[in-house]
């Protein structure tokens, strides 16, 4: 950095420099009222007056940091998203080209390391072109510029852009203020600090301000990459930014880029070899847009709307949203999140297969959303839609893995979740085994009437609901489960891992329907349209899946069963930095463990049971790995959700603009069909994601589950029967042996 350059003059010296040359000519003297200074403060008959006036004005001003753009990064590092309200990268002037430093110097003030903050000879020259009737001049030097940058641009970045005088807007006094300004910037900071300054504040056209995005605009390359003809391409650029924008004057840009270059080689900046070299250089523009925004996500775009409404609610990034907003937009902040490209990238591939974005006539939703067990950490979340399609393909503003709103009522963009069928019933099962009972207890799956009069037990709550088709007055259809040969006795297992409603209620006629649902809350389980909500049991057709609930609530419950009874809260977010570095906070996952880990061992070993002899065995995995299918009354919402020891993905096909319309017929994976379920399509695409993907994590096996909750004990040996079949009571034991009173 050079060294810092104190003014030639000092303000004094410098006014009463133009205060004599005002007394020159009485003409001049008006021109150069009419340029700088207000007339009250020449209507004195001396320049004390004037300089008075002057040394009045204020000449502190915060630069402060200019509005930067935000970066949404994945785990890796890459780019996701960017945002912005002013596209601009701040960089050092290390970082820019030794071309563009000159160019810009040669073009818009060549004496910019001899003056001290104004250019007597170029303001004098101004002075007497008006008089010669050459019309108003600039006279600004660089530094005049960047005050000039910095004033317009924090007015614009606080939303008070309609007070930004330029040109003629300006008064006499915004001028002399400007120069004072100057003056005071020149004492402060050296030449170097304030080129540097300039280059990232100023306006390049096509909403690109600083060197730095500009010439990733332009040219696609780096500042400190820009070749002699291209820095003097956008040198020339920043006195008028429209007529000299080399997009849409391409010929207007040519003729200014070679002046700059006669410039230069005049200032002995460039030798004639560079100059005739460069003149001769075509525009060779390489122009790639900015993109601004989620709909322009390099990949995740619904990832990316999650994570930019987890900021914009958060209180910790400012009191307002309208404030967090502000700091996403115009904070220069760097947010890495836990998004897996890899994992994000074959999630959305796996689409083109049964629901493509680009050929969905029917408008069948479909999701994958991955979390990993024990950290919370959303690897993938991927729908078959766009936030802004083009022509021919779905688009959809809502996201379909994620819950409407957040804890305080904040919009999050989410669906707010679908019926999700079977897939709830483990979690009845999770608290058959809480509350003692065992894995292979038997129940009675016979039993499909449950009157009006059957009292269901719910110490917290109350919870009505029938199955009897012989009641006249409700006509609720007797319990039925989707094959017809399993209503009889079984264990509590073969109920579960062959999803059979009877065996599920008549597991919770046995249960306290409080505790079933402190089980779901305890893995995490809530209203897709409220957070805050536990899942409605109110009825009991809710163990049967008629709540909804969204995808990314059901992997984060499933994840709890594979980590061994540890629910961790999701978390899109691993950091944020601000433009300084520092490190703002972001939200842990609270990792806690809610559910007993031998309860959560019988759960997923009966999981595992489900992919190989189950309701899921068309869809097993070449890993250890377990699932539960899901399907609603007419396949109207389908579902499978499973893990391995390193992976829980959730995979749901249904309609998200139409709840209540059945999937079967529609056109899916290329046939239409009159039955689907969850193994059907949500079960098919899951299968085949995680087989591409599950490798790359834990795969090892799962812990059993203690032999004490797998096997109710045996029952007592019966009682010997005499000669007519009758039982006799059993023999005394030896006196020896007899209890003593």
């Amino acid at each position: 950095m050079a060294a810092k350059r104190h003014p030639i003059f000092d303000t004094a010296t410098t006014l009463g420099k133009l205060m004599l040359f005002l007394g020159v000519s009485a003409v001049c003297g008006v021109m150069v009222a009419g340029l700088m200074v207000p007339a009250v403060a020449l209507a004195g008959n001396t320049a004390n007056a004037s300089i008075n006036f002057f040394e009045q004005l204020p000449d502190d001003m915060n630069v402060g940091v200019p509005a930067q753009s935000s970066k949404i990064l994945a785990s890796d590092g890459s780019l996701l998203a960017t945002f912005y309200d002013q596209n601009r990268t701040e960089v050092a002037l290390d970082a820019i080209s030794p071309f563009m430093k000159n160019a810009i110097v040669a073009i818009e003030d060549a004496r910019y390391y001899e003056h001290g903050g104004i250019d007597t000879k170029g303001l004098l020259r101004a002075v007497v072109s008006m008089v010669q009737g050459g019309g108003r001049q600039g006279a600004s030097t660089i530094t005049q510029q960047y005050v000039n940058n910095v004033i317009i641009q924090t007015l614009e970045a606080a939303g008070q852009g309609d007070q930004a005088k330029i040109g003629y807007d300006k008064t006499a006094g915004d001028k002399v203020r400007e120069i004072k300004l100057a003056i005071a910037m020149e004492k402060k900071y050296s030449k170097d600090e304030i080129l540097q300054g300039y280059l990232n504040w100023v306006f390049f056209a096509n909403n690109n301000y600083g060197i730095e995005a500009a010439s990733t605009y332009y040219f696609g390359v780096h500042a400190k990459d820009l070749t002699l003809p291209q820095a003097a391409l956008l040198a020339g650029v920043v006195n008028r930014p429209s007529y000299y924008d080399p997009v849409t004057n391409p010929d207007n840009a040519l003729s200014r880029r070679n002046m700059v270059l006669g410039n230069m080689l005049e200032q002995k900046m460039i030798d004639q070899a560079q100059h005739d070299e460069a003149v001769a250089a075509p525009v060779g523009l390489k122009v790639t847009p900015s993109v601004n925004g989620c709909t322009t996500a390099v990949r995740g775009e619904y990832f990316c709307q999650y994570v930019s409404n987890l900021i914009a609610n958060d209180p910790a990034y400012g009191k307002t949203r309208e404030a967090r907003e502000k700091l996403l937009n115009q904070g220069g902040l760097t947010i890495t999140t836990t998004l897996d490209p890899g994992l994000q990238d074959a999630a959305q591939s796996t689409f083109e297969g049964f629901t493509p974005v680009a050929n969905n006539p029917d408008k069948v939703g479909q999701a994958l959303v991955t979390v990993q067990p024990a950290t919370g950490k959303i690897l993938a979340m991927a729908q078959n839609t766009k936030l802004n399609a083009p022509e021919g393909q779905w688009s959809s503003a809502y996201n379909f893995a994620v819950d409407s709103v957040d804890k305080q009522g904040n919009s999050l963009g989410g669906s707010g979740g679908f019926d999700v069928g079977s897939t709830i019933k483990p979690f009845t099962f999770a608290e058959w085994l809480n509350s003692g009972h065992k894995i292979n207890e038997v129940v009675n799956g016979a039993v499909r009437r449950y009157p009006t009069s059957h009292k269901w037990t719910n110490t917290c709550g109350t919870t009505s609901g029938s199955y009897d088709s012989s009641d006249p007055v409700n006509a609720d259809p007797d319990l039925q489960n989707a094959e017809g040969d399993y209503y009889r006795s079984l264990t509590a297992r073969e109920g579960l891992y062959n999803s059979l409603n009877t065996a599920t209620i008549a597991s919770a006629d046995k249960l306290d329907m409080c505790n079933i649902q402190k089980m779901m809350t305890a893995a995490g389980i809530h209203e897709g349209s409220d957070p805050n909500k536990p899942y409605d049991l109110s009825n009991v057709s809710s163990l049967l899946g008629s709540g909804e609930v969204s995808p990314l609530t059901m992997a984060t419950a499933f994840a709890t069963f594979a980590s061994g009874g540890v629910h961790c809260n999701p978390v899109a977010l691993v950091s944020i930095a601000n433009a300084k570095g520092e490190q703002l906070p972001v939200p842990g996952p609270d990792c806690q463990q809610s559910i007993k880990p031998e309860v959560a061992a019988g759960v997923v070993s009966v999981l595992q049971d489900v992919l190989a002899r189950g309701s899921g065995y068309q869809v097993p995995l070449k890993f250890p790995a377990g699932a539960k299918t899901g399907t609603t009354n007419i396949s109207e919402q389908t579902w499978t959700t499973g893990f391995t020891k390193g992976l829980v993905t959730s995979s749901w096909v249904g309609s998200p603009e139409g709840k209540s319309r059945s999937n079967n017929g529609l056109l899916i994976a290329g046939q239409r069909i009159g039955y689907v379920d969850g193994a059907t399509y949500a079960g098919k695409a899951w299968q085949q994601y995680m087989n591409a993907v599950a490798g790359n994590f834990d795969t090892g096996s799962f812990p059993q589950p203690p032999a004490s909750i797998v096997n109710p004990p045996a029952p007592p040996p019966a009682a010997p029967k005499d000669k007519d079949g009758k039982a006799t009571a059993p023999p005394s034991p030896p006196a020896a042996e007899k209890k003593k009173d």
